[in-house]
């Protein structure tokens, strides 16, 4: 087995001892491990850092699709691994439309939003996600309309689990990306929450359930970004105004208002 932390060690340099496509397919298998250092900490460091500096543009469609694949898997970290290099390839200018089918079909429906887990580490499927969907979202020959649509059906899809490692934070951010989109038309930039208010409106007296409480913590950070704009990283840049931002913060508002009455 590589020593991968070696690897990051030198600057992330290809070791020479093995073919490249006997390093990839290792580190591709990684993803599957429960081990959170061996998976996380080395081996996603190191696939995310070559696709970025372009050490493997000329097999970006063969890991693409590899990556698709394993948003089926049986393992949870997988999956949520999978979705984070599949975004990087896609920040890094390769898009098949079949990846996105493939990111549509399964981050509204994953199951397991643990956000940490005491054996496993880092899962954040939701905030993986998010960082996909900001990267199918920035690019040119993406729908920006249709990811605020998979934002919106992650936002409302049942779950027993209440968000608490800042995935509704990650989740914002992403869906203001794609709201800086100058294609965008207002109907658009504002359409996608028409599902959200219905599902407010509908709501029964008692404790809000899970999904609604994600939703509301995850509209209120939103709204802030559309107030002050949106930095292209966590790690700061310079900020951008959304498209239409005056009408997304009052229909942000508006929804808001169905579960904050108290509010002016």
């Amino acid at each position: 087995m590589t020593d991968w932390q070696r690897v990051k060690d030198a600057d992330f340099a290809v070791p020479d001892d093995k073919p490249l496509a006997d390093l990839v397919a290792e580190l591709t298998g990684n993803l599957r491990s429960p081990d959170p250092v061996l998976r996380d900490e080395q081996s996603y460091y190191v696939l995310a850092t070559w696709v970025e500096k372009g050490v493997l543009d000329g097999d970006l469609e063969r890991l693409g699709d590899e990556m698709a694949a394993l948003l089926d898997d049986p393992e949870v970290q997988a999956r949520t691994f999978a979705t984070l290099i599949l975004g990087e390839i896609v920040d890094r200018g390769t898009y098949f439309p079949r990846w996105l089918d493939a990111f549509a079909n399964w981050y509204p429906s994953e199951v397991d939003l643990r956000g940490h887990d005491e054996k496993l580490g880092w899962l954040h499927a939701v905030a993986h996600g998010a960082d996909t969907l900001k990267a199918f979202g920035g690019h040119t020959d993406v729908d920006p309309a249709r990811m605020l649509s998979i934002a919106a059906q992650r936002l409302l899809a049942p779950t027993e689990f209440v968000w608490r490692d800042q995935e509704d934070d990650r989740l914002a951010f992403a869906v203001a990306h794609v709201l800086t989109r100058p294609e965008l038309t207002e109907a658009d930039s504002v359409g996608w929450l028409a599902a959200v208010d219905t599902d407010f409106t509908s709501g029964e007296p008692g404790p809000p359930p899970p999904h609604a409480s994600n939703t509301m913590r995850t509209l209120r950070l939103l709204y802030i970004l559309a107030d002050r704009g949106v930095r292209p990283s966590w790690r700061g840049g310079d900020v951008t105004q959304l498209q239409h931002r005056d009408a997304v913060k009052q229909r942000l508002a508006e929804v808001l208002a169905r579960v904050a009455p108290f509010t002016g």
